[in-house]
């Protein structure tokens, strides 16, 4: 009875060509709204979790009638919203509406170019998931476990070479016509919601005019750190692969950093350690020897967060997450995510876990994601979100800053031998830093790439050219090959074909520093930040937890404030952090250029088939027969 005459209220003003002003009618909508979203929602993850958890056709194509049903609910959601006068309630009410009418590329008029765009995202998402990599011609690879491995492991240059390419030349080369066709589709999409396009769209969810700026401002704070961690790095590699492997221009080659995309180099850390004949921070062996699977690796996480007085995983967690690659075949998307299925109880994570050190860490990013879902979903639906992108991710890390301390590694059994001294800090930090420092500018330029391509200042003609020109520019890597417009190398990364915004990793990776400072404060810590750890602390745990608990219900600066006392982003807890490596960094770079070229290395071009490898006598004869000389 409520709804139809909630019906008939809104026909009447309609009729009246009047905006309805009346709250308690108005929270009735919203009431009603939460309802049936969350029943749609809750569709739509199903639909979308039976894809990525077996890649078929079939789960393909209900997939996208989900999403297009998905699209349509929120359409009529947001022009029944358009009746009420909501800009003149008061909050959380009018946070709520204005939520609700900002439905992003369901605003799509054209239902078949809806389609089409839907479409188009599947198969981009297929070609990466399915893609392999020809490390050789008779050798093709997935990504997980695989390929992974080698760059993490192999030393072996060529085989390096051959697996960062052939992962490319399986899935960004064939992606870039698919790809150009979702940027086209993506923004008209989005100028029907009233954004200029897709970037626009996406910054407005950080709710600030001057949100570019700040995050170019928070790189530039950044960077010198980077700088003498780049050129220790790079100095290191000379010494293991040659000074022949590396250009002149002092960029490093993307495919000699341990991890596919060169985004974190913690896989490097026994190579480049900083002092020898300390116990390693590594736990990747004391895994494997205590046999860990993945489940035990879940649980673990799980008993930081419940050691706190958190919230630990419901029982639907461990019935229906996908923790492991399965063993019967299926395609899957081994990219590990954790997933809201609206409904209040279904919670999981879809992970394919290995028992390494960096997928232990991986274990307590996506658990911390959960343990955000937990605390918030009280909320109505459209602020079951964090603050802001940003606030999900780097709560998500906020766990592992304190889980990778050596000294609660050694308190729940994984680092047999605990020593504590300046040079086994300076290890832990180094390898701390290869994961969080080396990341930064990666973070910084994948959107910098993308937002130019969706404003049209890249065109799909210079699509790589400008990407390369980005990582070497900001990140100080090159390509190992030649690299040309007929590869899409931003595809080979599974956010850009997943149309996954990416700055929040950026933003996540600054903001966790101030997040674990302003908990370790309430936990009581004294001494160096890096040394702190929030495991057992019920304090910090009930002050992460009222934050938490807001999810998006108010403006990410009044959630910044409610934890840390400040309502800006701030990268000095970062740098706090490591500074007593910058102080060794910067005195083992001592007379070392730490820069490198803004430009990218010039390949020579490839000698033709039919004079390769000739000795320089035989050439100059056969130039002498080829051109008639005699």
């Amino acid at each position: 009875m409520r709804l139809w005459v909630l019906v008939v209220v809104c026909f009447s003003a309609l009729a009246r060509g009047q905006n309805i002003t009346n709250v308690t009618q108005a929270q009735a909508f919203l009431d009603d709204y939460n309802v049936k979203v969350s029943q749609s929602l809750n569709a739509r993850v199903k639909a979308s979790w039976a894809y990525n958890t077996n890649l078929t056709d079939e789960n393909a194509d209900k997939m996208i009638d989900e999403n297009l049903r998905h699209a349509a609910f929120a359409k009529d959601a947001a022009k029944n919203a358009s009746l009420y006068a909501w800009k003149g309630f008061e909050d959380p009410m009018r946070r709520e509406f204005f939520k609700i009418t900002d439905i992003g590329t369901a605003a799509m008029a054209d239902e078949t170019k809806l389609e089409r765009l839907n479409t188009v995202l599947s198969e981009l998402q297929k070609l990466y998931s399915t893609g392999k990599g020809c490390v050789t011609p008779d050798r093709c690879l997935p990504l997980d476990p695989d390929l992974t491995n080698i760059l993490a492991n192999s030393r072996d240059i060529k085989e390096l070479e051959g697996a960062w390419k052939g992962w490319r030349d399986g899935t960004g080369k064939k992606m870039k016509a698919l790809f150009t066709e979702y940027v086209n589709l993506h923004n008209e999409a989005i100028r029907e919601s009233g954004y200029s396009d897709t970037g626009e769209y996406w910054r407005s969810w950080y709710e600030s005019e001057n949100f570019r700026t700040d995050v170019a401002e928070l790189f530039t704070q950044l960077k010198p750190l980077y700088q003498q961690m780049h050129a220790y790095t790079r100095t290191k590699l000379i010494e293991i692969y040659g000074k022949e492997n590396f250009p002149s221009t002092g960029h490093i080659p993307a495919h000699l950093l341990g991890n596919m995309w060169a985004q974190q180099w913690n896989n490097l850390y026994s190579d480049l350690v900083p002092v020898e004949g300390k116990p390693s921070v590594d736990i990747t062996d004391e895994l494997k020897r205590q046999n860990f699977t993945a489940v035990k690796m879940f649980e673990v996480s799980d008993a930081f967060f419940t050691s706190m007085g958190m919230k630990e995983m419901p029982p639907s967690f461990w019935e229906n997450s996908m923790l492991e690659k399965p063993s019967d075949g299926r395609e899957v998307v081994c990219h590990a995510s954790a997933w809201d299925f609206y409904d209040g109880d279904d919670f999981r994570i879809k992970q394919c876990t290995e028992p390494t050190h960096s997928q232990m860490v991986t274990v307590h990013h996506e658990m911390g994601h959960v343990e955000y879902y937990l605390q918030y979903k009280h909320q109505p639906v459209l602020f079951r979100r964090g603050a802001n992108p940003g606030f999900h991710e780097g709560i998500a890390d906020v766990a592992s800053l304190s889980f990778q301390t050596p000294k609660h590694l050694h308190e729940i059994g994984l680092l047999p031998v605990l020593v504590e001294d300046e040079e086994s800090d300076i290890n832990f930090l180094f390898n701390m830093a290869m994961q969080k420092i080396a990341f930064l500018p990666f973070g910084y330029l994948i959107d910098q790439w993308r937002w130019d391509v969706f404003s049209g200042a890249t065109k799909p003609e210079e699509y790589n050219a400008k990407w390369w020109d980005l990582r070497c520019r900001l990140q100080g890597v090159s390509p190992p090959v030649k690299r040309t417009e007929e590869d899409f190398d931003p595809g080979a990364k599974y956010h850009i074909p997943g149309n996954v915004a990416y700055i929040r990793y950026f933003v996540s990776f600054v903001i966790q520093f101030q997040f674990h400072k302003a908990l370790c404060d309430v936990a009581g810590h004294s001494g160096p930040l890096h040394k702190c750890s929030i495991y057992n602390s019920t304090e910090a745990g009930t002050k992460f937890s009222n934050m938490l608990q807001l999810g998006s219900s108010k403006p990410w600066p009044e959630a910044m404030q409610n934890i840390t006392g400040q309502s800006k982003m701030d990268a000095q807890p970062l740098m706090d952090y490591f500074k007593p490596l910058l102080q060794w960094l910067t005195e083992q770079n001592a007379g070392v250029d730490v820069k490198w070229s803004e430009s990218c290395p010039v390949f020579a071009e490839t000698k033709s088939a039919a004079t390769s490898g000739l000795p320089s006598g035989l050439m100059c004869l056969f130039l002498v027969v080829v051109t008639g000389w005699l």
